[in-house]
């Protein structure tokens, strides 16, 4: 983008990537932290059911799986405490001298089916993990691909308006957060629930004035978790907001590097970074031991709850109500019994985290997409002219074009012109006086407001967009590459390119030479950002891939302003020969690169003030001359 595109902009838009968000997570119990909140709950919660409709046997299979689950592995307790009984009926025969001894082969009898039993409950539970992760990734894997596909279908404005790491985060951290959740909180409320009623009716079955203790210990229990969370609330949120200041501010440093020691501003980045990495050490040491503490203190209410209960079971023993058994199975059902409430606890934030995560994932599915399509002229490929087709030959015409980024903010205002077929035309004019916005209007990147922009005499309106950029070569002062080979980052002007018509356009842009110079030539892989190749050499890689397109209307938006005048000189040459029988739209800040334009429309406040040719404007001695000869102050005045 421009300078003057960075003027137009509306208010919001970057890359914020690292701000006040940082990496979600982090150490601590994520069940007890607090979760985000969805603002529609309910409505978040009915998008996502019907979204998960499609895949509903999978879902009600993986309930019922988990509910047996759940009932199997229930009855064990009840099951082994046979076992005991048998074993200690048999210890008290022996002490007794009676001629029963232990019944070892009712005993193995017992625990072989007690075996077989919790097999097919871990089967069961298996099958349920396996069929519920089957789900829940193929519900992230559909939601990436339909964010995937939305972002190609949003307008240009929805990106002005809205942050790329918000967009990113949609796409990665909450697609995430709704894959694990999912993935747990499904299975984790059926079992924790059936686990629940299913113990409680055991517990009741053995002893119901053990139960009641048992129950006793509950509160107390629920409001040691509830106050323990309250304190560590406060620090898990400061620890997550300094997380997120941290990663900001490391992705800053790291981007700006080059500034940074520009500036000698080592000193102050880590005194910034140490501030931050302290309140995140204080934060989180102090959220790390007050959730610490949780364990060992539900450990000492947990066990002063056995030993009342041993005690009150071996009361029941010696008046014959209660067997050592049943002892033994009823603490197994206490242990039982508190883990499934815990995991209900926990599940609550989940289900708060997944309503929070679905709802912007389908806030953002249904923002508001382009304008529909309807193409009512196509353009001819093949040179056989069909119905309802044109052969386009570059001639644009602009008739009282009216535009804003905002209805009430009008930056073109009543632009008119016309276009020939092959002619090179420059737009000029100060930072901000609507260019690149009268380019972007042109391909379509967002539609008028008022007039019409038309091209072989039919509105840009009435094609296809793809139909449309088809027709056009650009070349931006803010190159673009990714992470390929440069053999690959020039095809993709034109990705059905031969690796000769490769190598021949770079030859055209003066890209060649260099190419050739790098390792492994034209094979080199780009890294991410591109930062293996020179600013220049950039620049040069996405003239070849203009060139490649072997486009009808060519637009070059300060195209030679990152490469030096030698190279500038060539690129100049490859240009003019490239730019032959094309219509061209050039936006130039330097003058002199726009002598031998066929036009050259002067832009000030989304008008034109001025057009002509560089001799005619220069006589005119008015806004153009203004503009040239201030650039070349030094040289007249000498």
């Amino acid at each position: 983008m421009t300078k003057e595109n960075n003027r137009n902009q509306r208010p919001g838009s970057g890359t914020q990537t690292g701000r006040r968000g940082g990496f979600r997570g982090g150490p601590g119990p994520r069940g007890l932290m607090p979760g985000d909140k969805a603002k529609d709950f309910k409505g978040s919660m009915k998008k996502l059911v019907s979204y998960l409709s499609a895949y509903r046997l999978q879902i009600v299979s993986v309930m019922i799986l988990a509910l047996l689950s759940a009932v199997f592995s229930i009855a064990g307790p009840k099951i082994l405490a046979q076992a005991t009984n048998e074993l200690f009926n048999g210890i008290m025969n022996l002490i007794s001298g009676s001629a029963e001894g232990i019944n070892f082969a009712r005993i193995a009898r017992i625990l072989f089916f007690l075996l077989a039993l919790y097999l097919v409950s871990a089967f069961f539970a298996y099958m349920q993990g396996f069929i519920m992760t089957d789900v829940s990734t193929k519900v992230s894997h559909d939601l990436r691909n339909s964010i995937a596909a939305k972002i190609n279908r949003l307008p240009l404005k929805y990106f002005d308006t809205t942050t790329h790491g918000d967009v990113l985060s949609r796409v990665t951290n909450d697609v995430d957060v709704l894959n694990h959740s999912l993935n747990q909180s499904i299975t984790q409320i059926i079992s924790s629930v059936t686990t629940m009623i299913g113990v409680l009716i055991m517990m009741i079955t053995i002893s119901w004035s053990m139960t009641l203790v048992a129950l006793g210990i509950l509160p107390l229990s629920v409001t040691l978790v509830t106050f323990i969370v309250k304190k560590s609330q406060k620090y898990f949120r400061a620890q997550q907001e300094y997380l997120g200041l941290l990663n900001g501010h490391v992705e800053e440093m790291y981007g700006g590097h080059i500034v940074v020691k520009a500036f000698s501003r080592e000193k102050e980045s880590t005194e910034k970074f140490e501030e931050y990495n302290s309140e995140l050490y204080r934060s989180g040491w102090k959220s790390q031991f007050i959730s610490g503490l949780m364990m060992p203190m539900m450990h000492f209410v947990t066990n002063l709850g056995y030993v009342i209960i041993c005690i009150l079971g071996a009361y029941l023993t010696t008046r014959g109500s209660m067997t050592v058994g049943g002892i033994q199975a009823f603490i197994q059902y206490v242990r039982s019994f508190t883990h499934p409430v815990s995991q209900i606890a926990n599940i609550t934030n989940v289900i708060q985290q997944t309503a929070a995560a679905s709802e912007r994932i389908f806030e953002f599915l249904g923002e508001e997409e382009k304008s529909p399509e309807q193409a009512k002229v196509r353009v001819n490929r093949d040179g056989i002219l069909k119905e309802g087709e044109i052969i386009a030959e570059g001639n644009v015409e602009f008739s009282h074009v009216h535009f804003g980024y905002d209805p009430d903010n009008i930056v073109i205002k009543d632009f008119s012109a016309v276009i020939r077929s092959g002619q090179k035309v420059a737009l000029v004019g100060p930072t901000g006086a609507g260019k690149t916005t009268i380019v972007k209007l042109l391909m379509r990147f967002y539609d008028v407001n008022e007039g019409s922009i038309r091209i072989e005499g039919h509105d840009i309106r009435e094609f296809s967009r793809d139909d449309l950029r088809s027709l056009f070569g650009m070349v931006l002062q803010d190159t673009w590459l990714y992470n390929d080979t440069i053999m690959e980052n020039i095809r993709y002007g034109r990705l059905d390119a031969s690796d000769e018509e490769v190598i021949a356009a770079a030859r055209a842009a003066q890209a060649d030479h260099f190419i050739r110079t790098l390792p492994e030539s034209y094979q080199m892989v780009l890294n991410e950002e591109a930062t293996n190749v020179s600013q220049g050499q950039k620049q040069l890689l996405t003239i070849a891939r203009a060139i490649l397109s072997d486009p009808k209307i060519l637009i070059l938006d300060e195209a030679t302003s990152s490469v030096d005048t030698r190279t500038e000189i060539l690129i100049q040459r490859a240009m003019d020969h490239l730019m032959e029988g094309r219509t061209s739209f050039v936006i130039a800040h330097r003058l002199s690169t726009i002598r031998n334009a066929d036009l050259i429309l002067c832009v000030d406040n989304g008008n034109i003030v001025e057009q002509g040719t560089h001799e005619e404007l220069l006589q005119r001695g008015g806004f153009y001359a203004n503009l040239y000869y201030s650039q070349f102050e030094k040289i007249s005045a000498v």
